[in-house]
């Protein structure tokens, strides 16, 4: 049965992980390493993108109801984040906590301008806490890769996240361009999604084999722990990784397709 993560614990979790993303800075050699997942940025250029992602997703929550997001004025600051690592951290530190400061005050349901409009996923300040989350989890692993010692993404937030991965990031009305395909991903804690992908669009369903759903029907299927499953789908892990059947050309096909061209 999947058990999505409540907004308090989203939000208890955020602190977690933003603490973790902190350490593994704090421990890295230099702010001027390459990043393994991102070979085009330094660990500083990746802390000071993390950081303002997080000061914008803080001012969209905080304009509640809206068109489209808040003005950079309203949360870049124009300045950066400092270069030396201590006030670096710090800066880091400020950022999450203002937005974990402004989600608790906000509650869960508060109306709000998202990017993801055109999936099942609600537009409000708690899908707001649940994407920030998930964010720096991820987040948290590339820098961990950095210093050279990565760790799964936690249990309870991985297979929050690979939920969120298939119906904020996944699921569109946008037809899908090529042939119908059915997708099936299985968690080997026990959960499992199905996307199905049409003229329609993708649609996804939380699978459970009491209610009738037939594994056998899935033209392609993936399996690994939530956490390896979160970082394949964001791109940390490949293919081979995973245990996986059927027609590959299925998940290149996702890999490559963008519903919003």
């Amino acid at each position: 049965m999947h058990k999505l993560l409540t907004f308090p614990e989203q939000l208890r979790l955020i602190d977690e992980r933003s603490a973790a993303f902190r350490a593994a800075v704090a421990a890295a050699p230099s702010l001027d390493v390459q990043m393994p997942t991102h070979p085009a940025r330094t660990l500083f250029d990746h802390v000071q993108r993390v950081g303002m992602g997080r000061r914008k997703a803080t001012a969209i929550v905080a304009a509640g109801p809206a068109d489209g997001p808040p003005e950079e004025s309203a949360w870049g600051g124009g300045t950066g984040a400092p270069r030396e690592r201590e006030a670096l951290l710090d800066w880091w530190v400020e950022s999450v906590e203002h937005l974990a400061s402004v989600l608790r005050e906000a509650g869960p349901d508060r109306g709000c301008w998202t990017w993801w409009a055109d999936s099942p996923s609600p537009q409000t300040s708690g899908a707001w806490a649940r994407r920030q989350l998930h964010e720096i989890a991820v987040h948290t692993y590339d820098v961990q890769l950095t210093g050279g010692a990565p760790q799964p993404i936690p249990e309870k937030i991985a297979l929050d996240g690979f939920d969120d991965c298939q119906f904020t990031l996944c699921a569109t009305t946008v037809a899908w361009p090529h042939d119908p395909a059915i997708v099936d991903y299985h968690a080997t804690e026990g959960h499992a999604w199905r996307l199905r992908l049409s003229h329609d669009g993708a649609q996804v369903a939380r699978l459970a084999p009491a209610a009738g759903e037939d594994p056998d029907t899935a033209h392609a299927s993936a399996r690994g722990t939530a956490s390896d499953l979160v970082l394949f789908f964001y791109g940390r892990r490949a293919l081979d990784s995973l245990e996986f059947d059927g027609d590959r050309r299925i998940f290149d096909q996702l890999e490559a397709w963008d519903p919003s061209v």
